[in-house]
């Protein structure tokens, strides 16, 4: 039996048919670590709560409109989201008991290639939604020649093909082992050693064409779409918006998870802080929809006629109930009239 360190990268294969492996006491420790059984499932509660209604409403507004080239991309990114969403309450389930994953090994598979296809279906959809802008803002009238819903279409194919191709591993390699000395079943919390070459090279190729050059993109961009606003003094806020959001999702989101991803490979001990921001990594399914909002016409449209229907329900009920209060001083007054007149 091979001796089997905490990894966030690719599980290797079970060594002579054995489902058990052992730890070294500092991988019990960070396996049993209050980060991993309380903070991760409080944060991933936060993005099941908040995620899972605006992504559904958005997906729901934006189907049913007339489609744009952006708003291709947005559904697609709403999509997305709810894939992993969808597997949040497993996820949740598995931290609150301990890291004891109790739902087989196909579903374990299925959440952690839906857990990082998520990530970087994110990733590319926002690079390529920056890319949309762009044309649409430096370059309008050469980006008519192929800014069209058949170029959207076809960009979000090739990217859910390379989205497929980044997590098939997670559906080829078993991902779920059995921890001797703590009677848990782990879910892509470890790795066998003898396959860390393929775990180290296999998470270069998958950071830097899923994250480092469309990051890279993606911030010439935007500079580009906030210079050539600027110059043209145009009204630039909802860019702005969207600019800082998208920023803000790698900063927060995306980058430190990569890096502490890149890093473990060299460093097994940084698992405790891969757990750390692998939760922030999901929180971009809470930040999508403001892109959406700033971005999409129908979903703008749709979530202020919302919020002025509830702000017009309130001041109806405000209003009944001030008038009922009024009509029942009154009757009140007329009744204590009739008593003093009566005696």
């Amino acid at each position: 039996m091979s001796s089997v360190p905490i990894a966030g990268g690719l599980p290797g294969q079970i060594m002579n048919n054995s489902n058990s492996v052992d730890l070294s006491e500092w991988a019990k420790y960070q396996m049993t670590s209050s980060i991993t059984t309380i903070m991760s499932p409080t944060l991933y509660i936060l993005v099941f709560v908040i995620g899972f209604p605006a992504n559904t409403l958005a997906l729901w507004i934006m189907a049913a409109k007339n489609k744009k080239p952006s708003t291709i991309f947005l559904i697609n990114l709403a999509i997305a989201d709810l894939l992993l969403i969808l597997m949040l309450p497993f996820k949740i389930s598995y931290h609150l008991l301990g890291n004891n994953w109790l739902f087989g090994e196909a579903l374990c598979r299925m959440m952690t290639a839906f857990f990082y296809g998520n990530m970087y279906c994110s990733i590319l959809l926002l690079t390529f939604i920056s890319i949309d802008r762009y044309f649409a803002l430096v370059h309008p009238f050469y980006s008519r020649r192929f800014r069209d819903n058949g170029f959207a279409v076809t960009v979000c194919t090739v990217i859910w093909v390379m989205v497929v191709l980044f997590i098939l591993p997670f559906f080829l390699v078993q991902q779920s082992f059995h921890i001797n000395g703590l009677d848990i079943i782990t879910c892509h919390d470890v790795y066998l050693k003898n396959r860390e070459h393929i775990y180290f090279y296999y998470w270069q190729a998958v950071v830097v064409l899923g994250f480092v050059i469309p990051c890279l993109i993606t911030v010439f961009c935007y500079c580009n779409v906030i210079r050539t606003l600027l110059f043209s003094k145009t009204e630039y806020k909802k860019a702005i918006k969207v600019t800082v959001l998208t920023l803000f999702m790698y900063l927060v989101c995306f980058s430190p998870n990569n890096i502490i991803l890149l890093l473990h490979q060299w460093i097994p001990e940084l698992h405790i802080h891969y757990m750390f921001f692998l939760p922030l990594s999901s929180f971009n399914n809470c930040i999508d929809p403001f892109i959406y909002y700033f971005i999409s016409d129908e979903w703008r449209t749709k979530v202020k006629a919302i919020i002025c229907f509830r702000k017009a329900g309130t001041k109806n009920r405000t209003l009944q109930s001030s008038t009922t209060l009024e009509l029942t001083r009154m009757l009140s007054s007329r009744s204590s009239s009739t008593n003093i007149c009566s005696e």
